[in-house]
């Protein structure tokens, strides 16, 4: 891991692999949540061919907590990391929050991108309305979470760095399809979480690239867990609509976590589409 100085922030940076056939950011997701790891370990055998670069976004994981946090900064951030790294077009994947980033990126810098790779994720804000129309009928999966809980995921008040780690645990049974408490507890121990961040990327209900969608000349791979509940399938859906001959792949018995449920069919899918 190494650090890289971007618009005043210090991003942390994993760089692997070598580009046989192209260069790969990965984008992870949760706002002042996530960061590169879940997407780095679902992605890392892509490294036999393909230079795969991942980062904490500004205000996660372990780079620096340097505002602006919005959604334009965090598209150009990649931008100026690519400059910086790579210099030519890259393959851009994106997961959950980072699937937003990457659709806006794909808007801001359509020229500097060959492939874009979406899971799990949303052109716009709306679909919290859908997930909150529906979250009561799910949380039976994860009896110490509430409604409450998920409102508060989708706000801009939480209140602490503490609180966020603990709701955060609480809603993950609902993510899997097949759960496992004792590894979430460990992510979740090891996990950064950063209030701060979260807030701010929440607190402007602007984000919304739908009228964008079919401007999009990335040829484009929508990848979507039938299960999800948090980036409801309805939303890739209309993402694979919106860009033209864009692929989608809705995958059975998977949910938001579907780059690690059914890694090798995703993997698969994945080098299928980069090789055509």
């Amino acid at each position: 891991m190494k650090t890289v100085e971007i618009a005043g922030a210090r991003l942390k940076v994993v760089d692997i692999g070598e580009a046989k056939k192209g260069t790969i950011f990965l984008l992870h997701g949760g706002r002042g949540i996530g960061d590169h790891s879940s997407e780095l370990e679902a992605y890392r055998p892509l490294a036999d061919e393909y230079r795969v670069i991942a980062y904490d976004q500004r205000g996660c994981g372990e780079s620096s907590l340097t505002p602006p946090y919005t959604f334009e900064r965090l598209a150009d951030d990649l931008e100026d990391l690519r400059k910086e790294l790579v210099g030519g077009p890259v393959i851009v994947q994106g997961g959950s929050f980072g699937g937003m980033i990457a659709l806006l990126y794909a808007t801001r810098h359509p020229d500097n991108l060959t492939h874009l790779i979406l899971r799990g994720t949303t052109p716009s804000h709306h679909h919290e309305e859908e997930v909150l129309a529906t979250i009561r009928s799910k949380l039976h999966k994860a009896t110490s979470a509430s409604v409450r809980m998920v409102e508060k995921v989708f706000s801009d008040d939480v209140i602490d760095d503490t609180e966020l780690r603990l709701i955060w645990l609480a809603l993950q049974p609902l993510y899997y399809e097949t759960f496992d408490p004792d590894a979430a507890l460990e992510k979740t121990r090891l996990m950064h979480f950063h209030a701060e961040s979260h807030n701010a990327l929440f607190s402007n209900q602007t984000y919304d690239v739908r009228d964008k969608l079919a401007a999009i000349r990335a040829k484009t791979l929508v990848i979507c867990g039938a299960q999800d509940w948090i980036c409801p399938p309805s939303q890739s859906r209309m993402i694979a609509a919106g860009i033209p001959g864009a692929k989608l792949l809705m995958v059975e018995g998977a949910n938001h976590a579907v780059h690690m449920e059914k890694n090798a069919l995703v993997l698969a899918e994945i080098r299928a589409f980069l090789a055509n």
